[in-house]
């Protein structure tokens, strides 16, 4: 790891200037309620805890398909309760109305991808190329399958950095043009508030590690030193 870069890169985000991604997400919303259109959006969710708010924001505004590929979940158990806690809970609230995808799993082959970068710390490189690996892979399905729109629930995690979300997504907007990027920041104006009472009213399952196979290992060494 590159220790200067990725405090170079902390620095920034603690000092440097910040794009108002809810705000360009309002911007969008109205623009579309102007012309009275209600556009098809792939929405690439990673559990259900951090998919309720962002169903609850835009389910009004788009015709909404959730994709489910997560083949960096560590192990398969994790991965299977947290699709299985996903379906039940979209399936109590929303019914048919919102339809779901699930890409074959493959822990495996994702895990020697995020090999070389097992020593970075939580929120760096390995993390980054992990949100647009599976980023990509979801704008490549939408692009296949005519999607008007794109986007990650993602932004709702404290854990995760919003502007580099946001700047993953305008990247790959540019490499799948078809299809527009939604831009996004799912945390902002109470929205971790919302969350957290969803997953309280629908007893959700909240895992306490992010995904992959190295988040799980850290985990679990603070688990044994407490």
């Amino acid at each position: 790891m590159n220790k200067e870069a990725y405090l170079a890169y902390l620095e920034k985000r603690k000092h440097g200037p910040k794009v108002n991604y809810y705000q360009k997400a309002i911007d969008e919303i109205q623009a579309l309620e102007e012309a009275q259109q209600k556009p098809k959006l792939l929405l690439h969710v990673c559990c259900a805890v951090c998919a309720g708010w962002p169903l609850e924001f835009l389910k009004d505004h788009f015709s909404l398909t959730l994709y489910y590929n997560n083949s960096n979940i560590y192990p398969k158990e994790e991965y299977e309760r947290r699709k299985n806690e996903l379906i039940r809970f979209v399936h109590e609230v929303y019914g048919e109305s919102v339809s779901m995808v699930f890409p074959a799993y493959d822990n495996v082959s994702y895990t020697k991808e995020l090999e070389p970068m097992k020593d970075d710390p939580e929120g760096w490189e390995r993390c980054f190329y992990c949100y647009e690996k599976r980023m990509e892979e979801a704008y490549r399905y939408a692009t296949e399958h005519d999607y008007d729109y794109m986007t990650t629930v993602m932004s709702i995690s404290r854990q995760k950095d919003s502007q580099k979300l946001n700047e993953i997504g305008e990247k790959l907007s540019k490499k799948y043009p078809k299809v527009k990027y939604f831009y996004s920041d799912f945390k902002k104006k109470g929205g971790q508030i919302r969350r957290d009472e969803i997953v309280k009213e629908y007893d959700l399952y909240h895992q306490d590690y992010c995904g992959c196979i190295y988040s799980y290992q850290e985990r679990q060494k603070k688990i044994g030193n407490q």
